[in-house]
């Protein structure tokens, strides 16, 4: 079993920047890819970026250049660090924890309860 809580989401003004934290803890396997997924009201969970153990990372293009994750592998902790934020990107950003590299996957994904994310126009 696999607990993932998050934190760092807030308000802020389009154009600011926010860094989100996430932290895995339990049964972690060393082969692992880390995450954020984000849902907007009305939308589909959709990709922002993942980190995998080795440090691949994978980002939606529409992020590309303005958000970076990274992780800290001896604490279980990975960063989406966020800049130029637009408000279309308010939405709850998830942390997902799943063993397996970008391509391929063992087992089950564990999911955050989520962070609030609203940028004001």
């Amino acid at each position: 079993q696999v607990h993932v809580v998050e934190s760092g989401g807030g308000l802020v003004q389009a154009g600011g920047s926010l860094r989100l934290s996430c932290a895995a803890s339990g049964s972690i396997f060393s082969i692992n890819t880390m995450g954020w997924y984000r849902q907007a009201p009305g939308e589909q969970r959709e990709l922002v970026a993942v980190i995998t153990s080795d440090g691949s990372t994978n980002y939606a293009d529409s992020v590309k250049g303005r958000f970076t994750i990274s992780r800290d592998n001896a604490k279980n902790t990975v960063y989406l660090q966020m800049n130029s934020l637009k408000p279309e990107e308010t939405a709850v950003y998830y942390c997902r924890y799943i063993r397996g590299g970008l391509g391929f996957t063992i087992g089950p994904a564990y999911w955050g309860q989520g962070t609030e994310v609203t940028v004001s126009s």
